[in-house]
């Protein structure tokens, strides 16, 4: 696996008035890695993305892409390299599926139509969705909506995804479609930063795990290490938790 990291975050610190969101987090990611963020709810996970992809900005710290800084620099013109799977599916009502995956490649990336139509229809088919390209959201059931999600950041061909709890809205029968996408993006070698409950698919899929609590990363190591013998009581504590509340092997 190639050594220099895709994306790397260095003290990311964020405040929202007096609370302090983010306490200074630091992390890597290499090329092909799925790396796997868990942890209590208000605990700065999804902020943690929202600032690597510059939706929020950050008060401090820096983050690199490629080994080059983007804190800085044109947010729009680096998103473009960072795809987001976003809970809420964030697609546009008014537009298909097919349109809802090729419109930041004709708005954005200034393809021609025909091309953009090309990509968005090879990706909708990468997701099981093929049959369901001329249908609006409206017309599909949440896991579908959450495909065309993931079909549209593909789409950009970025360097890497962040998902923000991508099965957290859905009904527990439509979960496993998601996962599945996700797991098969995972072994043909995406690089993802995925936040989730969804231990299952941490365990089998994540090459670590890293427990997020307060702003800080508490623990962080490869799933068997975390998941058998964490070295921090509060981890044990939470995964323990989780386990009750979710159950160990759903996917």
């Amino acid at each position: 696996m190639n050594q220099e990291p895709v994306l790397m975050v260095v003290d990311l610190r964020k405040k929202y008035g007096a609370t302090e969101i983010l306490k200074g987090v630091s992390l890597e990611l290499k090329k092909g890695e799925t790396k796997v963020i868990i942890g209590p709810s208000g605990t700065g996970k999804s902020t943690l993305l929202l600032c690597i992809n510059r939706l929020v900005e950050p008060d401090s710290g820096k983050v690199f892409l490629e080994g080059e800084e983007i804190t800085s620099k044109n947010a729009h013109r680096m998103r473009q390299k960072i795809g987001f799977v976003f809970q809420d599916f964030n697609l546009f009502n008014h537009l298909t599926a097919l349109d809802n995956v090729r419109i930041g490649l004709i708005k954005v990336q200034k393809l021609p139509k025909d091309e953009a139509t090309q990509i968005a229809l090879e990706q909708l088919r990468k997701v099981g969705l093929a049959d369901k390209a001329h249908l609006y959201p409206s017309q599909l059931s949440g896991g579908q909506k959450q495909r065309v999600a993931i079909a549209r950041a593909l789409a950009m061909r970025p360097k890497l995804i962040l998902f923000d709890e991508p099965t957290s809205a859905l009904d527990p029968e439509l979960i496993g479609e998601v996962l599945s996408v996700m797991i098969d993006l995972a072994k043909s070698g995406m690089t993802m930063l995925v936040v989730t409950h969804e231990l299952g698919f941490a365990r089998s899929v994540a090459d670590e795990i890293v427990f997020m609590e307060n702003g800080v990363i508490v623990e962080q190591g490869p799933p068997s290490e975390i998941f058998t013998n964490p070295k921090v009581e509060r981890t044990r504590q939470f995964l323990r938790r989780l386990t009750e509340l979710y159950g160990e092997e759903r996917r």
